[in-house]
């Protein structure tokens, strides 16, 4: 039951705030506190590196991690499963390392207009850099794309097609394996940003071909400050390191260096390992309470919601009408209300959300929104805390002014 998962969320059961910006960061179970802890107090030693028992127990657990991730993500190997910061990091490795590799002046890059600028600016910055240039797939109102209208765009210049699996302020899920079949066609590889994908559906990297592929431990009941790039073997092995220095290496002389093998070549320095470990445990989490579980919740609430703020006059949800579709995402305006204002009527209330522009300011544009608000839900939400949202909504109006 909710209340009995509720438990094993400290921040939830110890705050009296509601917490509905679960699409900006999620909250953390007790098992990823403990295990965290755990790595620091049985097995702190610089893993890779000492031939100590102490430095191999670390190792351990470092790679064990890893390969949990790849069973996560249905990787065929567990080379093509690189830690990093975030999915931010992982997109720019991406953007510098392949895209400096095989872009040149002529050459496209396709990307939607749905990014969140992790998988946007980086593009942009490697265009400059390589003389390549940008377009951009536009969804419909509802966040739908026409796959038809995609084909168009593709041509023999697309080198690299770049889409987000979920995007965070419409919560649609996007046709991941279909763009990929288009982005084959001619030869072009496909990056995915899956940061708002992975704490809702399950992810088969295999079975959506993606070429690339990113997420944030963050937003999947995880650490901050650990995250995971997925890549082809054989794209990653052709790829420059990103970064260089420490571990990265297997041999250096005053003339140049030897780079590591897979994955170690783009983990340059003292690696994470403690918030891998934190992720490892995240995900076991996940596994326990089950995917098809967490999306019954999240999309009860959601229906919940929507059904309510639809009989609401002068409250607007972004995206599709079916709560199905959302991730758990509730993007909404108020007439006459700014968003800023929504967020902090909401918080004297003890009800947490997010407003901006949610950093897809060309999305927002297209939708002809300079900013909203964004409730986003989890499983580990109530019907209470819906219930609280929609009676804050309900009288924001009134509050600002203008009467009932």
């Amino acid at each position: 039951s909710v209340n009995e998962i509720r438990k094993d969320f400290p921040l939830l059961e110890n705050q009296k705030v509601i917490y509905l910006d679960t699409a900006a960061t999620s909250q953390k179970p007790v098992c990823v506190l403990e295990a965290e802890r755990e790595f620091y107090e049985k097995y702190n030693a610089n893993p890779l590196r000492g031939l100590y028992e102490l430095g191999e127990a670390a190792t351990e657990k470092y790679e064990e991690a890893r390969e949990t991730v790849r069973g996560f993500l249905n990787a065929r190997e567990t080379a093509e499963i690189v830690f990093v910061r975030n999915a931010t990091e992982g997109l720019n490795l991406v953007a510098y390392s392949f895209g400096s590799l095989v872009l040149k002046p002529g050459d496209e890059i396709l990307v939607s207009i749905m990014e969140h600028h992790s998988n946007l600016l980086p593009w942009q910055m490697v265009c400059r850099q390589t003389g390549a240039s940008l377009k951009f797939m536009e969804c419909e109102m509802d966040g739908t794309l026409d796959l038809n209208k995609v084909e168009a765009l593709i041509t023999p210049k697309t080198k690299i097609v770049a889409c987000t699996h979920v995007s965070n302020v419409l919560g649609r899920v996007n046709p991941i394996r279909e763009l990929a079949a288009l982005a084959h066609r001619v030869g072009a590889v496909l990056v995915v940003d899956g940061a708002q994908s992975t704490p809702h559906i399950p992810v088969d990297v295999q079975a959506l071909d993606a070429d690339f592929f990113a997420f944030s431990g963050h937003k999947v009941y995880g650490p901050m400050g650990i995250g995971v790039l997925y890549g082809r073997e054989e794209l990653l092995n052709a790829m420059p390191p990103f970064l260089t220095g420490g571990e990265m290496i297997e041999s250096v002389t005053r003339d140049g260096a030897v780079f590591a093998e897979l994955p170690h070549k783009f983990e340059a320095g003292t690696v994470n390992a403690a918030d891998a470990v934190g992720l490892h445990a995240a995900i076991d989490y996940v596994k326990s309470i089950g995917f098809t579980a967490m999306h019954q919740q999240e999309v009860a609430l959601t229906r919940r919601a929507m059904d309510a703020i639809g009989e609401m006059p002068h409250v607007h949800v972004l995206g599709s009408e079916k709560p199905e579709e959302h991730c758990g995402i509730i993007t909404f305006t108020v007439d006459g209300v700014h968003p800023h204002d929504i967020s902090e009527i909401l918080a004297s209330d003890g009800v947490a959300i997010r407003a901006g522009h949610h950093c897809a300011q060309p999305l927002l544009a297209y939708l002809k929104h300079p900013s909203t608000a964004r409730a986003s839900l989890a499983f580990y939400n109530t019907e209470s805390e819906v219930d609280r949202l929609l009676d804050s909504i309900s009288t924001l109006r009134e509050r600002m002014g203008y009467g009932k």
